[in-house]
């Protein structure tokens, strides 16, 4: 790249902390290195035009965990690792909605629903541990957090029961991240878009960092870009692929809220009157397990498929527009956050729950630098 002297002196030279990933937790790790360190230089790299993982181009749901979910977590893990899971995700929105404002990201505290298909067999398995699960949540709510409810919406083809969460919301994405990168940009973090990093090498003094426009070194290392870091370093980590649409307005739309089927591989909200519906990572993981973003017919026929014979069946529906985001997500649901070697940090594999956990691993990550 023909860069200027006067570009290397203020962009590359004499940087403190480099951070890879302009996402929700790379933006809270800027943040929060700042608010300990007012005086160093930090610059993140983002290999997109926008945040190129899932920031950007998830649903947007402020939750924290399905019945069902819970449910399949513990069937591998302990009742306090899964306690400690969703206590650190509803730790995490609490942050970020403290940080960013309800008002400046769009939240709107709706609530979610578990639905059921017909068949679902987990269905009986959710109704039968409600209790169990109410009472492990007990103390970060001091209330029940899921109840059953019947059918209002006029969905068709599933259970009429379904289970109902209260305490999740929703939010505008694009506003959210808008407000971060503003609050970065306010404290004289750099941001650099467009630049794709190919390795580094650690030294004795810091990091050498090569991208595929330059080099250049840092005094340390922060990597915050989720199912991507594996393709940097061997990682506990792989990317998984979520795919999106998004229907054209909709007259007179009455669903509100946020909407998981099928143990949270399906989920589907309202926005601007439209319907945005997801997932489907389940008819294909190997396939899934890519940071190609693009879509599949697979994937988006069977979204096409619940769309019309589920959520809205008796609607005439366009769809607007399609993408896709990666997410990080690996063996446990447990994120990675730490120290890997002298001068290099990690905070990656949130398994699809950036909204609610990025801003908590951004402020973790920051605070392992000693």
């Amino acid at each position: 790249m023909n860069l200027s002297y006067w570009e290397i002196k203020s962009w590359l030279t004499k940087v403190d902390f480099t951070i890879i990933g302009s996402g929700i937790v790379g933006l809270n790790t800027a943040l929060n290195l700042n608010e300990r360190f007012p005086e160093s230089s930090i610059l993140i790299l983002e290999k997109g035009i926008l945040p190129q993982g899932a920031s950007t181009k998830n649903a947007g749901f402020a939750c924290f965990g399905s019945l069902s979910e819970l449910l399949d977590d513990l069937k591998t893990q302990s009742e306090t690792a899964v306690f400690e899971l969703a206590k650190k995700r509803i730790n995490g929105l609490e942050l970020l909605r403290k940080l960013v404002g309800d008002k400046g990201m769009g939240y709107d505290p709706n609530g979610g629903y578990e639905l059921f298909l017909k068949k679902d067999p987990i269905y009986e398995e959710c109704m039968e541990n409600i209790s169990r699960i109410n009472k492990l949540l007990q103390p970060l709510f001091n209330k029940n957090v899921f109840q059953v409810c019947e059918n209002k919406f006029g969905f068709q083809n599933i259970k009429d029961q379904y289970v109902f969460n209260p305490f999740e919301g929703q939010l505008d994405t694009g506003k959210m991240m808008e407000r971060l990168l503003q609050m970065a940009q306010n404290k004289g973090i750099k941001i650099l878009n467009g630049i794709e990093v190919l390795s580094f090498s650690e030294t004795n003094h810091g990091v050498q960092i090569k991208t595929k426009e330059f080099e250049f070194s840092t005094s340390k290392l922060f990597i915050a870009n989720n199912g991507f870091a594996s393709q940097l370093m061997e990682l506990p980590v792989k990317p998984a692929r979520a795919q999106v649409l998004i229907t054209k307005p909709i007259e007179d739309l009455h669903i509100k809220g946020t909407f998981h089927l099928d143990q949270g591989y399906y989920y589907f909200r309202n926005i601007d009157n439209r319907i945005l519906l997801g997932g489907g990572r389940n008819l294909d993981f190997k396939g899934e397990e890519t940071v190609e973003l693009n879509q599949t017919e697979l994937i988006q026929n069977s979204l096409e498929a619940l769309l019309k014979t589920v959520i809205l069946p008796n609607k005439s529906i366009e769809i607007d527009h399609r993408w896709s985001g990666i997410m990080g997500v690996g063996e446990t649901k447990a994120p990675i956050v730490k120290q890997l070697s002298n001068h290099v940090f990690a905070g990656v594999r949130l398994g699809g729950m950036g909204v609610a956990i990025g801003s908590l691993i951004g402020k973790e990550l920051a605070e392992l630098l000693d």
